[in-house]
């Protein structure tokens, strides 16, 4: 490329160095960060059946297209809008003249997807976003100037931009602080809530949250060791299972360790007590025969949302429920094993 004169010479960036032969640290993995670019490399990720550092992959998009069933004109919400997934096949439905709003707590991830979907040609006449948490839907729509919404989804999911980061702390899968806040600028990190709940209020977190079967002694060594790293925690829910009188194998152990940063990141997020506003507001944000559909990804949540549909159903809130869970298909969950603990729920706001 030819220089204009008395133009300098733009500096070479060279990719940071890493050990071996690949990336391994989430930060270095750039081919996987640059999708468009190494698209060839991405795909053999795919392939494999796995998810590529950071990547989006929305979950039962087909399944939830058909609950929903969004129509051109229709206004519809999107709770959990996180990368985007949904959104994209929901606003194709919904031309001409519909439009989407886009919530979503997380103030890292809402402005990157919100971009992606300008990209594509989503104006603010036909797409709009709010970086709120789902329970306050309604004042949402008050402030869009809607009384109520045709279609409504609630994606419950931690989303894989989180999951993957380490600097989020969600997971152990690399060393990060011991964080887990879907919105980093508010509440409680999860150091800071092990430290201030007592042992006995630990216990039940780690019970309710997570039906941990070994929520005692996992809390015990908790309050011992206060840790402050997720491979920190990792390491010491590890150790006091493994050691006497437990000596639990290692899928024993994985499961508990799961579960242990399962029921923390509910108490950081407060999580239980949105889905329980949400589902109680819920109705009254439905127009009129409007659908909505909600997808959990454990047995806590997927018990609130039956139940409230149930009552619903039995109040004439709701016209019709779904009778049983829907569950994503072999071939997806092959090909995406984040998507084999999905649960799919639907619900028809009553037309009176």
């Amino acid at each position: 490329m030819d220089k204009k004169p008395g133009e300098a010479t733009p500096e070479h960036k060279r990719r940071p160095r890493y050990p071996g032969t690949n990336p391994r640290a989430f930060q270095h993995k750039y081919k996987e960060h640059d999708p468009a670019r190494f698209a060839g490399e991405v795909d053999k990720v795919l392939a494999s059946g796995k998810t590529p550092a950071g990547m989006h992959r929305p979950i039962m998009v087909d399944e939830v297209l058909e609950c929903l069933r969004p129509q051109p004109g229709e206004i519809a919400v999107d709770c959990t809008l996180g990368g985007g997934g949904h959104a994209r096949a929901i606003l194709a439905r919904l031309r001409p003249g519909g439009r989407l709003i886009g919530l979503d707590v997380d103030p890292l991830e809402l402005p990157r997807t919100e971009k992606q979907l300008r990209d594509a040609g989503h104006g603010p006449d036909t797409f709009t976003t709010h970086n709120v948490n789902f329970a306050g839907l309604p004042k949402v729509l008050s402030s869009e100037g809607i009384s109520a919404a045709d279609v409504i989804l609630a994606d419950l999911g931690v989303s894989s931009m989180q999951l993957d980061n380490p600097d989020r702390g969600f997971n152990y899968k690399e060393q990060g602080p011991l964080d887990m806040r879907m919105n980093p600028g508010r509440g409680e990190r999860a150091q800071q809530v092990i430290a201030r709940l007592s042992e006995a209020q630990l216990v039940r977190v780690l019970d309710e949250n997570a039906d941990e079967p070994y929520a005692t002694v996992i809390a015990s060594r908790l309050k011992q060791q206060r840790c402050q790293t997720t491979h920190e925690l990792e390491r010491e829910v590890r150790a006091v299972l493994t050691s006497p009188p437990l000596n639990l194998g290692k899928p024993d152990v994985k499961m508990s360790v799961r579960r242990t940063f399962q029921a923390l990141r509910i108490v950081v997020n407060d999580e239980f007590a949105s889905l329980d506003w949400f589902l109680k507001v819920l109705p009254g944000c439905l127009a009129p025969g409007g659908r909505v559909a909600i997808l959990t990804f454990h047995s806590g949540e997927d018990r609130r949302v039956k139940k409230s549909f149930q009552a619903g159903l039995r109040e004439g809130v709701y016209a019709a429920v779904a009778r049983d869970v829907i569950r994503s298909s072999m071939e997806e969950t092959r090909a995406n094993r984040r998507a084999s603990s999905a649960k799919l729920r639907w619900a028809v706001r009553s037309a009176g």
